[in-house]
């Protein structure tokens, strides 16, 4: 099938990560489908890709409603045979153990690990009739070990590895590639660049190779993509080469 007749959908399209996919996949010629909180954000992207001769859509989207992310999967899926959905939700929060509230908990949970179940699901109901798709999962350090201060996050990102595991096991053999992407890394963002301002100086920002682009996320997105049914990848983690592990 070419590319022009395929959809991507990117759930948690934001400034930076989700940005960054959707203009890769666009650039490819796909049809793009963005979602996020706060859809008006989304016009500098829609303008830049479609500036740059791609073609790509979107609207404000809450991933934690199950009735909302079924609307939206199906809204790409009538502009072309959705191929791939990329969930990229963040909520990374730090919190003390006694400072973290049932309602910052739960939120988190809904944030990274439930809208991740809900967006798996309906990706899946599209998908296995045809017997082939991508659906591909951000995960993050905390997925792999909690760290002080992030037992919300951790947990959440924790269920969403094992969420993606346990999809893998069972879509793969069904022709849906499922992958979980680990970024073991500091994302250069404007918000990781003022927490490492804050914590240590203007001198903490010195080392352009301390962060990791989000095009560079998009570019393992894309490879994950360019794998052949012969030698799939469940998980990769990517980390700058100076991140130590």
């Amino acid at each position: 099938m070419d590319r022009r007749n395929k959809s991507v959908a990117v759930i948690g399209a934001g400034d930076y990560i989700g940005g960054a996919i959707a203009k890769m996949f666009a650039g490819q010629g796909f049809n793009v489908y963005v979602g996020r909180r706060n859809g008006d954000r989304l016009a500098p992207l829609l303008s830049e890709i479609e500036a740059a001769g791609g073609r790509a859509n979107g609207r404000s989207l809450d991933a934690r409603e199950s009735d909302d992310v079924a609307a939206f999967l199906a809204e790409a899926e009538a502009i072309a045979p959705l191929d791939v959905v990329i969930f990229n939700v963040g909520a990374n929060v730090n919190f003390p153990l006694l400072d973290t509230t049932d309602r910052v908990f739960r939120k988190v949970w809904e944030m990274a690990c439930y809208s991740g179940f809900v967006t798996g699901r309906e990706a899946a109901r599209i998908m296995l009739p045809r017997g082939t798709g991508n659906i591909f999962f951000t995960g993050a350090t905390a997925g792999l070990r909690g760290g002080a201060g992030f037992a919300a996050f951790a947990s959440a990102k924790f269920g969403l590895r094992a969420l993606a595991e346990s999809a893998a096991r069972e879509l793969m053999p069904q022709g849906i590639h499922v992958a979980h992407l680990v970024i073991d890394a500091a994302v250069d963002t404007q918000w990781v660049r003022e927490l490492v301002e804050a914590a240590e100086g203007p001198e903490g920002l010195s080392d352009p190779e301390r962060f990791m682009r989000p095009a560079a996320v998009a570019e393992a997105y894309w490879a994950i993509y360019n794998q052949q049914r012969d030698a799939w990848t469940f998980e990769t983690q990517i980390r700058p080469f100076k991140e130590r592990w």
